[in-house]
């Protein structure tokens, strides 16, 4: 068996993490794509896969393999698709793994958009805060927000949010603005998570951490209430800025203490390389980096 077919059973077997259910994709016995594995783990010399009583996963050796086999894959069936005279249209099933609050305040319209113009492409969404096993879990793209983790996933930086104190200015001209941080221990503070009766809220200045450790007034279920009840005049709250973007342009919140801001946090879209899945995973991509690069929320000054 030559080098390319053992690549094709090794990125479907990747695809669908059992023998059986690649071997269906392609048409053929399951041994024959152990067979191929096992030829090309011989020849690399080293080890593509983890095997156990709970299924197959991938190596750290194997999960880079993926990604460049993938794009040889991709060249490939392109090169062919051009010599044909094919025009390869969008369409077909994409998951996406997405931040739960982020989906909520930034990503909906996106999606709405790019369906709208993608009418043949059906997204599977899944919200979870954390950066999904893109080969394991069969999610096409992710959007992180956070550090990216070192990994063979192809990643585009999209913008930057960051994690503010605000109050509305009625809240403020009664009780005062803080000038540093120490000074929230004598305002009333409300917190974004229910029966929270203190938080410890980190700062920097200077390059230094500061940690402000505090009794929070008022305890609130979810975070729209809290930005809700802090527009209100309830008092001080904390949270990422894309979440509070339309309340600081209207005026409704005013941000402080920008000064002892901690680092900012990246925002990345990730994905892998699928060869039967290309032509949408790159029509997600290329429309959703575009986008998200001109939300305001996400610049550096958002």
């Amino acid at each position: 068996m030559d080098r390319y077919h053992e690549m094709r059973m090794f990125s479907a077997l990747c695809e669908r993490p059992s023998f059986a259910s690649a071997a269906r994709r392609l048409n053929v016995s399951a041994p024959t794509v152990m067979r191929a594995v096992a030829s090309l783990e011989a020849r690399l010399g080293v080890a593509l896969l983890r095997r156990s009583t709970r299924g197959i996963s991938l190596t750290e050796a194997g999960a880079a393999f993926m990604a460049d086999a993938s794009r040889i894959l991709q060249a490939v069936d392109e090169a062919e698709a051009a010599a044909k005279g094919l025009h390869v249209k969008a369409q077909g099933n994409l998951t996406v793994s997405l931040p739960l609050l982020f989906s909520r305040y930034v990503m909906t319209p996106v999606l709405t958009g790019y369906m709208d113009q993608y009418p043949d492409i059906g997204v599977f969404a899944r919200y979870q805060d954390r950066l999904a096993n893109l080969y394991e879990e069969g999610v096409d793209v992710a959007v992180l927000v956070g550090n990216l983790p070192s990994s063979s996933l192809i990643a585009r930086q999209v913008g930057q949010v960051r994690s503010i104190v605000c109050a509305s200015p009625e809240y403020l001209a009664l009780h005062g603005e803080p000038g540093v941080p120490g000074d929230l221990r004598n305002h009333r503070l409300i917190a974004t998570q229910p029966h929270q009766n203190r938080v410890q809220w980190p700062f920097e200045h200077q390059g230094e951490p500061i940690i402000v450790k505090a009794r929070t007034r008022l305890s609130c279920a979810t975070l729209q209430t809290a930005i809700d009840a802090a527009a209100n005049g309830a008092g001080v709250t904390r949270c990422l800025n894309y979440p509070l973007h339309d309340y600081l342009r209207t005026g409704r919140l005013r941000r402080v203490l920008h000064a002892y801001d901690p680092p900012s946090l990246p925002v990345h879209v990730v994905y892998r390389e699928r060869r039967d899945a290309s032509t949408r995973v790159h029509s997600f991509v290329s429309y959703v980096v575009e986008r998200l690069r001109e939300h305001p929320a996400l610049r550096p000054d958002g």
